[in-house]
């Protein structure tokens, strides 16, 4: 079973001129540094795959290993937040399956325990031993 974050904006106005540039700067910038080659990472999907009233969508298969799961949603929500602050005046989506992800102005879109060092390393031990899930 996978489970996905999913993502989209929309708003009455299309994208600006200088937005696309601003979000090819996030996506980039989260390809970079994304700590996990072979992980899904965050995906923007092309105009034709966005749906009616959308400007911006898409979405990101969450790892089946324990220990990656934190650092990745932690990755993906900051970038999503990134691309939230660089197309202003949109109506925002967000959530990983059914779960809505909260938005806070001052943090961006957060989830309890992301950055938790000690969460982390449990899962991940909790996997050590274990045979791994198909992908």
């Amino acid at each position: 079973m996978s489970v996905s974050l999913y993502y989209s904006a929309h708003r009455a106005t299309p994208l600006t001129e200088a937005e696309p540039a601003s979000v090819a700067r996030v996506v980039d910038a989260h390809a970079t540094s994304f700590p996990y080659d072979d992980e899904e990472s965050l995906c923007v999907y092309d105009g034709d795959m966005v749906g009616a009233g959308e400007i911006l969508a898409g979405s990101t298969k969450m790892p089946h290993h324990p220990g990656r799961l934190m650092p990745v949603i932690a990755h993906v929500l900051d970038s999503v937040t990134e691309l939230r602050r660089a197309v202003p005046g949109a109506e925002w989506r967000v959530h990983m399956d059914d779960l809505d992800v909260p938005w806070d102005e001052a943090e961006g879109y957060v989830l309890p325990g992301m950055r938790d060092a000690d969460l982390i390393a449990e899962l991940a031990a909790a996997m050590d031993g274990v045979a791994r899930p198909p992908a």
